[in-house]
């Protein structure tokens, strides 16, 4: 009955890996397809007026375009990750339900966006906010930082419980 339990939630991580990939390459493609490359205001598509709205462009580089260029580098970095990820996942390092999912949903966005390195030399980035200047991202940008940012809290706040009940 455990073996079926762990089977059932292995199902469901890799459900929710493929579903965050093929959102992140779906909405990429059409972006792609329907958007002209560093469109202009008349280009862009508007999601919520005032806030947020789509455009196209080519990232070479990491967020806010650091590192340009780093095509193999990045593609390396995401091969560790995913293997470092895999084995946390089956050693039973990663021993809390919100850890794994954590690590599945950022491994899913870091391979979203692994796949466009591998593809075409760039990451395909469409999120832009109007009401302030900001990085441009997709989909997989924003789960892999909300991903690593909960990480990060839960880990923190989970050692300050700890130290306070002991």
């Amino acid at each position: 009955m455990k073996t079926e339990g762990k089977h059932r939630q292995t199902l469901w991580y890799v459900l929710v890996f493929a579903a965050v990939v093929a959102a992140d390459q779906g909405l990429k493609s059409w972006v792609a397809g329907h958007i002209p490359l560093n469109a202009g205001p008349g280009d862009q598509i508007p999601l919520v007026p005032g806030f947020m709205h789509l455009t196209y462009i080519q990232n070479r580089g990491a967020a806010f375009g650091m590192l340009q260029g780093g095509r193999w580098f990045f593609l390396a970095l995401l091969a560790m990750f995913c293997v470092l990820a895999v084995w946390a996942l089956a050693t039973n390092r990663l021993q809390r339900p919100a850890e794994r999912w954590l690590a599945v949903l950022a491994m899913a966005g870091a391979v979203g966006n692994g796949i466009d390195r591998a593809l075409h030399g760039y990451v395909v980035d469409m999120f832009e906010l109007e009401f302030m200047e900001f990085a441009v991202f997709n989909i997989a940008d924003f789960v892999i930082n909300v991903s690593c940012i909960a990480f990060v809290l839960l880990v923190l706040l989970s050692r300050d419980r700890e130290s306070s009940e002991a």
